[in-house]
């Protein structure tokens, strides 16, 4: 081929040959297929940019451990969520554990992201590691139930009373295990006709809670399920740790639904036996107090029976001697003297009644005839009728002084009987 001829890339408009450019892109949302960077810069600048992160301290749980020489290669997973690094682990830093590690430990660590820039591989470089001790968890364990006690979240106040008898109980337990088991027999034995609504999940390891979880929000939102019960059988306390995980804490608290926590044995006290509205010693415990004995009950409905059936009886024999008692009374045998002897005060007080009366009116009708007489004698047709006479001036005016009748004026004269009519002379 002429070197005057275009090869095939020239021909197919590949982009320019590194030669060729004279600038690169200065970010690298500015490259484009025809001014791309060197995969060295990528590389350079990936490594400056990780390098600006600073040492950080993580928790997990040892999952692989593989010695090579003065190099330790591990595999750290989060005890929660599916997430895991590799990390690398000088014998310098390894030699400052009072005790080898072990695949299954729960450490924290203090790690450094770096990137080899030949390569462009990410390594976590670990510059301390700790195991994690009982003591530590236990510590830690206890701050969480004191801040989550702080805001409520236990107080007795917020928590829902179980019903006397729930139609349907939601179970939360591991699959195939002994609690379930052990919780639906005994509560079926004290109430055949209670139903269950089973989620098998995982009750430990990382995935733990966020199942629980999930069978949390499915159970709560069914309307038939009454209670919700998550159960577990006993552990070490690594074990039973998602039970004291603060977003299971947070759940339960939101729940509508009231929940029992049987987790473990007696002595184990996960962080979910506080916020539940129910704790229970171990799961057969739980099954004995969500759900009533159905022998005891019948046995309470007939003792209950049997006390009202005295009541009853003892009720209506004192309401028999009481009833005797009234019959026996002379009211009721003689109830005619009771009537006879009213009729004889009704008639004694109708006598006394018309005797006021009568002595009343003679005494009024007597004063009436007084007055009369009084004002016929005061009357003055009774003084005309001695002789008398009464002159009237002819306005009708009495006439009692002679001056007021001059000689000439008319006057009127009243006898007993009518009147003359005179005329005054000189």
């Amino acid at each position: 081929m002429s070197q005057d001829q275009p090869g095939p890339a020239s021909a197919a408009g590949t982009a320019e040959a590194p030669a060729q450019r004279t600038t690169l892109p200065p970010t690298a949302a500015q490259t484009s297929p025809e001014n791309p960077w060197p995969l060295r810069l990528l590389s350079e600048k990936l490594k400056a940019h990780i390098d600006r992160v600073p040492p950080t301290w993580v928790e997990g749980q040892v999952i692989e451990l593989n010695r090579r020489n003065s190099v330790t290669y591990l595999t750290l997973r989060d005890t929660e969520a599916e997430a895991s690094f590799g990390l690398v682990a000088w014998s310098a830093v390894m030699a400052r554990l009072e005790a080898p590690l072990t695949p299954g430990s729960r450490v924290v660590a203090q790690i450094k992201p770096d990137l080899y820039i030949k390569t462009g591989r990410l390594s976590m470089q670990t510059r301390d590691i700790r195991p994690v001790g009982l003591g530590d968890l236990l510590a830690r364990l206890e701050r969480l139930r004191q801040a989550l006690a702080a805001e409520g979240l236990f107080a007795d106040e917020r928590k829902k009373r179980l019903p006397m008898l729930p139609h349907r109980i939601g179970l939360i337990t591991g699959r195939d295990s002994d609690a379930m088991k052990d919780v639906i027999r005994n509560a079926s034995l004290r109430w055949p006709a209670v139903a269950f609504e089973v989620r098998e999940v995982a009750v430990q390891g990382v995935s733990a809670v966020a199942q629980v979880m999930q069978a949390l929000a499915e159970l709560d939102a069914m309307a038939e399920v009454d209670v919700i019960v998550i159960a577990r059988g006993g552990g070490s306390l690594e074990d039973l740790l998602p039970f004291s995980s603060e977003e299971l804490i947070r759940a339960v608290a939101a729940a509508r639904t009231p929940v029992v926590s049987a987790i473990g044995h007696e002595a184990d006290r996960p962080l979910l036996d506080d916020v539940a509205d129910l704790r229970a010693s171990t799961p057969t415990d739980a099954a004995k107090r969500i759900v009533p004995d159905v022998n005891e009950e019948l046995e309470r409905i007939a003792r209950a029976r049997a006390m009202l059936a005295r009541s009853v009886e003892t009720m209506i024999r004192h309401e028999g001697e009481r009833l005797a008692a009234v019959r026996s009374r002379p009211v009721l045998a003689n109830p005619q003297g009771m009537v006879h002897a009213r009729a004889e005060d009704l008639q004694r007080l109708a006598a006394r009644a018309y005797g006021c009366i009568s002595t009343a009116v003679d005494r009024d009708r007597d004063r009436i005839a007084h007055l009369r007489a009084q004002v016929r004698a005061l009357s003055p047709q009774n003084t005309l009728d001695r002789g008398y006479a009464v002159v009237q001036l002819p306005d009708g005016a009495v006439l009692r002084d002679a001056q007021d009748a001059p000689a000439g004026t008319r006057l009127r004269v009243r006898v007993a009987v009518g009147e003359v009519a005179a005329d005054v002379v000189p």
